[in-house]
């Protein structure tokens, strides 16, 4: 697949598969549950209510079937203080064990080793013990095994910061800016896109300087493939590469559920954590649409910043409209219709 000029043929190939509720025009089931806190206990009662709800609603089991295997995408890229919490990991295993998945069946998946011990899905280094957090295995993108070099995202965007600063919707480089070889290819999350009966996204959320908002779009794809740093920095081909990675047939075939916390978001300043910045509100939300899960997390980012005087994300976002247009979601948070769980 290469740059912008897959917009078109992506939306070919995903064909009426790629059609639901949100394109037609209907409203789009967004879950919220109520926590009395962010305990062990009242994370497991939270995602289990949303998890039987989901299912009760949408006839959509998430037991187990041939493949007999689930991932879990984890966020840990803005450090410790920002990272989705254990306790929610653990809630989502022990649901999916309620369901008939050994532990050992459902594996966890993020970018960087050093970030996944950080967060403590991984031991730190030089332990010696094994890259498994309580019976699941953890695998870190940054060292290849996840990859195909079959399954892979092209872009000519150049691997590294100093690229010229393109127009909206363009892509084609100066020449001798290109990138060749391997440096076009960002591959994919083999494992997620054919050896699982489906995958949950868990992002956290921060706002991004180029990109607009850091959560469940971006935690699916720049943060779920190898050799995407190129497209942080870049507000107009970034935005397509997040669409293109995320209109994906096979990634989006078992990408069955997106799950965020709200026990803590960064409204300014992100990625990188910063704790003056940061809000809480008691909730679990929860969608299939990781389009209007982000967009209502700008709009609830924005509300904060209107609060302390901070200039708002602007209303266009662009990667969530490119995503749109290739029917990953809707865009406008009116099309959230809400189940609001206690």
């Amino acid at each position: 697949m290469t740059g912008f000029g897959a917009l078109a043929l992506l939306v070919v190939a995903f064909g009426q598969a790629a059609l639901s509720a949100a394109e037609a025009g209907g409203g789009v089931r967004v879950w919220a549950r109520e926590m009395p806190s962010f305990s062990e206990e009242d994370y497991r009662n939270g995602v289990e209510s949303l998890f039987a709800d989901f299912e009760e609603r949408t006839q959509r089991s998430l037991a187990p079937g041939s493949e007999r295997r689930v991932g879990l995408k984890v966020y840990t890229n803005s450090g410790p203080g920002l990272s989705t919490p254990l306790p929610l990991v653990r809630a989502v295993v022990a649901s999916l064990e309620n369901r008939g998945f050994r532990r050992d069946e459902i594996f966890i998946v993020d970018q960087s080793r050093f970030r996944l011990a950080q967060a403590g899905f991984l031991p730190r280094a030089g332990t010696g013990e094994a890259g498994t957090f309580e019976g699941s295995r953890v695998y870190a993108l940054e060292t290849g095994e996840f990859f195909d070099s079959d399954w892979h995202y092209e872009s000519p965007l150049p691997p590294r910061d100093d690229f010229r600063r393109l127009p909206r919707f363009r892509v084609d480089i100066d020449e001798e800016a290109e990138a060749v070889g391997e440096d076009r290819l960002s591959y994919l999350p083999y494992p997620l896109m054919h050896e699982v009966d489906f995958w949950i996204n868990l992002p956290m959320y921060t706002d991004h300087p180029n990109l607009g908002v850091n959560g469940a779009l971006l935690n699916a794809t720049l943060w779920n493939a190898g050799n995407t740093s190129r497209f942080f920095n870049s507000r107009s081909t970034g935005p397509v590469a997040v669409a293109e990675i995320a209109a994906v047939p096979e990634l989006r075939r078992g990408w069955v559920l997106n799950l965020c916390t709200l026990q803590s978001f960064q409204y300014i300043g992100g990625p990188g954590f910063r704790s003056l910045y940061t809000s809480s509100r008691r909730e679990l939300w929860m969608s299939a649409d990781p389009v209007l899960l982000d967009a209502l997390m700008v709009r609830e980012m924005n509300a904060h910043r209107r609060d302390r005087g901070f200039r708002e994300i602007p209303e266009y976002v662009s990667l969530l409209e490119f995503a749109e247009q290739l029917g990953v979601g809707r865009s406008d948070p009116g099309a959230a219709e809400w189940v609001r769980l206690r």
